[in-house]
């Protein structure tokens, strides 16, 4: 990270204040990130956010009253919202594959080491998304698990009404997306160039109402499914 930026901020937000002395911990003895405020639970997250306008959430799942997805849709339906990384157990998929659905950038696991933390933070505050590689598995077989054949069926028709309007270099650029590339690898699956690609990714934020690449992805798993 340019050593010229301010500090990323970031809110830590989760009921177990041993956790969040901990995170504060780690991230504040970083000199590229700080941490401006604390929450407990949702709603004093998005009253933290309010306040502080940091450049992250670092957001529990689980917690009482107002939980961590209730929290991260509210945040997100705002406009110029943070950027929301999940904090989360293999316990949570179902919460977790919700947030990312309501557009929150990533999660990491409450065990994963420190300095993968740090950077997991950093990636999000620059717009790239973070899946922990440990459970990754298991969002996608949760994105992709059972369902009754009316919710699949609704599911996949809402899904395909909202990429109908797109262009067939859009659609092939959100499939790219889906596949897992980066926009150079997707510059030379389709041949043009890194500024094209970046130019039909704005439109797909744009016209599919979304906010960052892990909402494509899935809307376009789920036009698959």
């Amino acid at each position: 990270m340019d050593s010229e930026r301010e500090p990323v901020r970031v809110v830590i937000v989760d009921d177990d204040q041993l956790v969040r002395m901990a995170l504060r911990l780690v991230i504040d003895g970083e000199p590229d990130l700080t941490v401006v405020a604390e929450a407990a639970d949702g709603n004093a997250a998005i009253t933290a956010v309010d306040e502080q306008r940091p450049d992250v959430v670092l957001m529990d799942v689980r917690m009482p009253g107002l939980d961590g997805l209730g929290a991260t849709r509210v945040l997100l339906a705002r406009p110029a919202p943070p950027r929301v990384l999940m904090l989360t157990t293999f316990d949570s998929d179902d919460l977790v594959l919700g947030a990312l659905r309501a557009g929150a950038l990533g999660f990491v696991l409450k065990d994963t080491p420190p300095l993968r933390i740090l950077d997991a933070v950093r990636a999000v505050a620059d717009g790239t998304p973070v899946l922990s590689p440990a459970a990754t598995a298991r969002v996608i077989a949760a994105a992709t698990g059972p369902q009754s054949s009316h919710a699949r069926d609704s599911t996949r028709r809402a899904a395909r009404e909202r990429l109908s309007a797109l262009t067939e270099r859009e659609h092939e650029t959100a499939r790219a997306i889906a596949d897992g590339l980066g926009n150079p690898e997707i510059a030379q699956r389709l041949h043009i160039s890194v500024a094209t690609v970046k130019a039909h990714t704005g439109s797909l934020f744009s016209k599919l109402a979304v906010q960052n690449r892990v909402q494509i992805a899935l809307l376009v798993r789920d036009a698959e499914e």
